[in-house]
């Protein structure tokens, strides 16, 4: 119940900073309520009258208004130049803050001193500087608040900027493996029609069609749970058992606790691609491919290890300098974790390649 209160609290405020014109309202109400109650705190010390109560708030009420004005000046100028801005403010506030020392001074002579008059009209004009300092500050106020609603306008400007690169950075790398995984599996296809095998050419196609719809009804920046991932990982992988049948074994080594973890879409098929076409396709009996997952301390850490030749190239190497599928993996991850994660590349015992990834464990809520 608090964390729904207070999720309301939030969502209120932040509603009222978004709305310019009713923060400024509140503002100036709460200052000059606040202006009032200092000044009847401080009266209490010298044994005013209670009238003087009503001196105050008339005062601070002539403050509010001489203010509202000042307002819509400041607004008409905003884009002069410094130095007329100085002066402007120096004179509106001087101005305004002598007729507030005028009002404030025929209050206090016409209800505290019960309509007395003072010896010389200029004593109206009493404690005008005093209360040019205030209006003085008010302005200040004004343009501190005014240029930092301004400099946090174009920080959400910069960061929304920034956001809308880093998606088109996402959709750019996940959209580079359709080309390259299509142009392979309609290869494939072809090849089968070729040689006659129309019915496994179908179910080919079939596959494919499951395979890029999964991938078309996942957004490419979202992340979504392994299982899902894994799922979809078991449709490219029937495309390519079509190819390879029996040559092809896959295992799948998953805990629980990690089913439900959330991971980008679509990243280990490039991977479990690479693993096929440099493993299992250069074996003429095949090869296994295994793809563990489990918890790492706070990380979920996944593995995908073959049993095929291996690599002639160092690994270091292949892993900074490899091809589409394990470079287009390693910056995705490094576009969505930054430097929160590893992508490294080992030799498997007893023999063939092992690549493990560690990320953020991020559980669905």
């Amino acid at each position: 119940m608090q964390k729904i209160w207070r999720e309301k609290l939030l969502s209120h405020w932040q509603g009222l900073l978004e709305d310019r014109n009713r923060f400024f309202w509140v503002l100036q109400v709460a200052g000059w309520s606040g202006y009032a109650l200092v000044h009847y705190i401080g009266s209490l010390m010298h044994e005013m009258r209670d009238i003087y109560a009503l001196i105050l708030l008339l005062g601070a009420y002539a403050g509010f208004l001489l203010t509202v004005p000042l307002r819509y000046l400041y607004r008409r100028i905003w884009d002069a130049s410094p130095w007329l801005l100085i002066v402007v403010v120096l004179a509106a506030s001087y101005v305004a803050a002598a007729l507030w020392a005028v009002v404030d001074n025929a209050t206090y002579w016409e209800i505290y001193k019960f309509g007395f008059s003072p010896d010389s009209h200029w004593f109206y004009f009493k404690n005008t500087i005093a209360k040019f300092y205030i209006l003085l500050s008010w302005s200040g106020l004004y343009f501190g608040i005014k240029y930092y609603q301004m400099l946090q306008d174009e920080k959400q400007k910069a960061l929304m900027a920034t956001s809308m690169a880093h998606q088109a950075q996402l959709k750019m790398l996940r959209y580079q493996l359709n080309p390259h995984f299509l142009f392979n599996t309609l290869n494939a296809i072809s090849t089968l029609i070729l040689v006659k095998e129309n019915e496994l050419a179908n179910r080919m196609m079939s596959k494919l069609s499951l395979f890029l719809r999964f991938s078309l009804d996942n957004e490419p920046i979202k992340k979504i749970p392994l299982e899902r991932e894994l799922e979809a990982l078991s449709l490219y992988l029937d495309i390519e058992k079509v190819r390879f049948d029996e040559r092809l074994k896959v295992t799948f080594d998953v805990a629980d606790e990690v089913k439900q973890s959330l991971v980008p879409s679509l990243f280990l098929q490039p991977l479990i691609e690479n693993s096929i076409k440099y493993a299992i396709a250069k074996v003429e009996e095949g090869g296994e491919i295994i793809i563990s997952a489990r918890r790492f301390s706070e990380d979920l850490l996944i593995s995908i290890s073959d049993n095929g030749p291996g690599c002639s190239k160092p690994l270091d190497s292949l892993s900074s300098q490899g091809g589409v599928g394990l470079a287009n993996t390693r910056e995705r991850l490094q576009a969505l974790y930054g430097k929160n994660y590893s992508f490294t590349l080992t030799d498997n015992e007893p023999r063939g390649l092992r690549i493990e990834i560690r990320i953020p464990l991020e559980q669905v809520e």
